[in-house]
């Protein structure tokens, strides 16, 4: 009976849409969102090709007519299978969308795109424990989204930005054996895709310290703490981030840079520390000032006068 609920639902937006839009030459593009992002589980991803096909064969001008669509499709549904699947389309339309469909996403809003912390579909146990996966991924996205409009050369910031989005990444639902539904598998497939991203830039990054050690000996105690509490937070994550992307070899190097340099960056600190106790316990107090009568300095010469 809920299917069959679903599949009107469906339905009825699709034929609801056609009608009132049937005017505008975008109307395709909002059939194809809705046809997209059906209510009723599949085994099959969404359709995601169609709806980028037809972004690409309108007007760039048109490309904010798509993610409005999504946007207001995802905001204004209270069901996580239709919720999920604008959230893959959205993500689909980043990794591989037009650069006009990109620049749109980007500069769509300043904040956050999606601020979904409080989407629940209590329908039943499933869409319970698959609200958890709607609220990750979107927290995931939009801390994607605000990376992506930074321009930070920092290196040690920008380590920092990574190290949250791994953070972010990490923070997925226990329940990992919901992969068996092919939305949270195609969900963690993608989200893969920019784990490895980033950790090929936090390789990069932690290289420039690897092949020069004095740097680190230069670093002052503030940025020193703050790439080792990096490097920790980091080493904090792997556990998991083996267990959902299951690439136990292809990022041992990875692994391995970061706690040879977490083990330096101790060493480097606990010198530092050392040297900086022994300067302060070799400071030299001078005397006391002798006191003398009226504290005039005596002047042999005039007494000898006198």
């Amino acid at each position: 009976m809920k299917a069959i609920v679903s599949i009107l639902k469906d339905n009825l937006s699709i034929i609801k849409a056609t009608l009132l839009l049937s005017s505008k030459p975008t109307t395709s593009l909002h059939v194809a969102v809705l046809r997209a992002t059906t209510h009723r589980h599949q085994e099959d991803p969404p359709p995601v090709d169609a709806v980028l096909a037809l972004a690409h064969h309108h007007r760039p001008s048109t490309a904010g007519v798509l993610i409005h669509a999504l946007l207001r499709r995802v905001h204004g549904t209270h069901n996580v299978y239709v919720a999920l699947k604008c959230l893959v389309t959205i993500h689909h339309a980043i990794t591989r969308g037009s650069p006009a469909l990109k620049d749109h996403i980007l500069g769509y809003s300043s904040g956050p795109l999606f601020n979904l912390s409080g989407f629940i579909d209590g329908s039943d146990r499933d869409t319970w424990e698959l609200s958890k996966w709607v609220r990750w991924y979107a927290d995931v996205l939009d801390y994607g989204l605000a990376l992506s409009r930074r321009n930070e050369n920092r290196a040690a910031k920008k380590l920092s930005c990574f190290v949250v989005m791994i953070e972010k990444i990490c923070g997925a639902p226990d329940s990992l054996h919901y992969q068996k539904i092919s939305l949270i598998h195609e969900i963690i497939k993608l989200v893969g895709e920019d784990y490895r991203i980033i950790m090929r830039e936090i390789n990069s990054n932690l290289n420039q310290f690897q092949f020069a050690e004095k740097s680190i000996e230069k670093l002052n105690h503030e940025v020193l703490q703050e790439l080792l509490d990096n490097l920790k937070r980091i080493e904090d994550c792997k556990q998991k981030l083996l267990l959902m992307f299951l690439n136990k070899k292809k990022n041992d190097g990875i692994w391995e840079l970061i706690e040879e340099l977490r083990k330096k960056v101790e060493e480097v600190k606990q010198k530092k520390e050392e040297n900086s106790s022994q300067s302060r316990s070799l400071v030299i107090v001078p005397p006391p000032r002798v006191k003398r009568w009226l504290d005039v300095e005596w002047n042999p010469l005039v007494a000898s006068l006198a």
